[in-house]
This record gives structure tokens, C-alpha cells and sequence, in this order.
């Protein structure tokens, strides 16, 4: 997208447009949330795109639990199954956005790829390892609260560990940087 051009543009024969001191560090403000230079990205850009991924995570999750418990599978099924669901539905919500702005299904699917994969990896080992590692999870059954709270505090810690990962993706261009160049 080319955002400098108006920068650049020569407005001498322009009537009205003498004074456009300053004018370039305004548009760069304007358009700031959007575009970040390399290493710059910002704690809320980062927060947003895990944000975005966590969505996708728990609904993979909690899904993946349901189906396993109602088949009694067994915890290790059932995790595997809540594992390979959050990667669907955390692609397919990048999927959907990128195709939105019209771009062609094997491209949308190499974006969502790129940009996904290390964070939904990242926040899959912290929830699943909290809820592995925290007693008495596993055994806790869709009905108890106590299984709530510790999916809740699991995918709260996933967020809390994987925004740092986004934010320095993100400033390096990849993960969800690449997926924002589709959406303008």
C-alpha cells in the first residue's frame, strides 16, 4: 500500500497548501497502528493477534473436550483430539479474515500457516501443560466448576506467555504482521 505518496507529492503549485510542515510525521501517526516498522510492534497489536488466536484455541479446546468425554475417551485421546481442534479452529479464523479481503484460498491457507502456527503451538504446551501438570485437572469432569477455573486460569497463562512471542513476531515482520498486509 503506498501511504507516502501523498508525502511526497510536490504541493508548490498548490493553492491552500503552502504550510505542510510537518505533514509527514502526521500521516505516519495516522496510519502507526497499522503499519509497524520491524522491531517496533506494539504490546496491544501483539495482545490482539494472541487474543485472536486464543479465540480460536479455546474453541478447539472446549470442543475437543466435549467430543472426547462424550465418547469416554480416555485423557490422552481427548487431549490429542482438544489439541488438533484448537490448530483447526485457530487457522480457521485467520482463514476466514484473509479470504474476506479476497484473497485466493492457497495463498489465505500459506498466511494462516505462517502466521499461526508458532502461536497456537506456544499457547497449546502452556494450556495443556497447566491442565496436565495441575492435580486433579484432568480428572475433573465438563460438569465441575473446578475444571472451568482451571481451563480459565490455563488459557489466561497461555495469553500471558504467548503475547511476548507475538509482539517479537510481529516486529520481525512475521506471524501476525503478514496477515495485517491483507486486511487494508
Amino acid at each position: 500500500m503506498q501511504h507516502d505518496a501523498h508525502a511526497h507529492h510536490d504541493h508548490t503549485g498548490h493553492t491552500g497548501h503552502e504550510d505542510h510542515s510537518g505533514h509527514e510525521r502526521q500521516g505516519d501517526e495516522r496510519h502507526q497502528g497499522h503499519h509497524q516498522p520491524h522491531g517496533k510492534a506494539s504490546w496491544s497489536i501483539a495482545a490482539k493477534a494472541t487474543l485472536h488466536c486464543l479465540t480460536g484455541c479455546a474453541i478447539g479446546e472446549v470442543l475437543g473436550m466435549v467430543i472426547g468425554t462424550a465418547l469416554g475417551w480416555g485423557n490422552a485421546q481427548t487431549m490429542i483430539l482438544a489439541i488438533i481442534l484448537a490448530f483447526f479452529f485457530g487457522y480457521a479464523l485467520t482463514l476466514r479474515s484473509i479470504l474476506a479481503a479476497g484473497v485466493d484460498f492457497k495463498t489465505a491457507f500459506k498466511v494462516a500457516l505462517a502466521a499461526d502456527t508458532l502461536s497456537i503451538a506456544v499457547m497449546e504446551i502452556i494450556d495443556n501443560g497447566v491442565l496436565a501438570l495441575w492435580p486433579g485437572a484432568m480428572d475433573a469432569h465438563l460438569d465441575e466448576p473446578f475444571f472451568w477455573i482451571v481451563l480459565a486460569i490455563a488459557l489466561a497463562a497461555a495469553f500471558a506467555i504467548t503475547t511476548p512471542v507475538n509482539k517479537w513476531m510481529i516486529g520481525r515482520g512475521k506471524g501476525h504482521a503478514v496477515v495485517h498486509q491483507y486486511h487494508h
